[in-house]
């Protein structure tokens, strides 16, 4: 049986000083294609290296507002795959509570 391959593809229009201008991602499998993104984190694990290796980018018209809520909705995605991941309970919480916490910092949760 031959191995099933995913490919998902990261595309980066970039100024003439090097500052992305547009980002767009595609991903077949998951019925996406070419779709525009502000910004992106990608983390890679370096098994031989026992480190992560990373790529942070968004884009020169992402608002700072967008960019808070940004960073809050990957740190909670964060929390729930540690703990998928770990199983553990205890220290998942304490991410979570850390999350409420820069929401609350943050004032993300006020309503207009």
């Amino acid at each position: 049986m031959a191995n099933i391959k995913s490919e998902i593809i990261l595309n980066v229009e970039l100024d003439e000083n090097r500052v992305p201008e547009k980002l767009n991602w595609t991903a077949k499998d998951g019925g996406i294609s070419n779709e525009e993104a502000k910004a992106l984190m990608l983390s890679v694990w370096d098994s031989s290296a026992q480190e992560s290796l990373r790529i942070d980018l968004w884009t020169k018209d992402m608002p700072v507002d967008e960019m808070k809520v940004f960073f809050h909705q990957t740190l909670v995605a964060m929390s729930t795959t540690f703990q998928r991941a770990t199983q553990d309970d205890k220290m998942a919480a304490t991410m979570k509570d850390f999350c409420d916490y820069f929401a609350e910092k943050l004032e993300l949760n006020k309503k207009d």
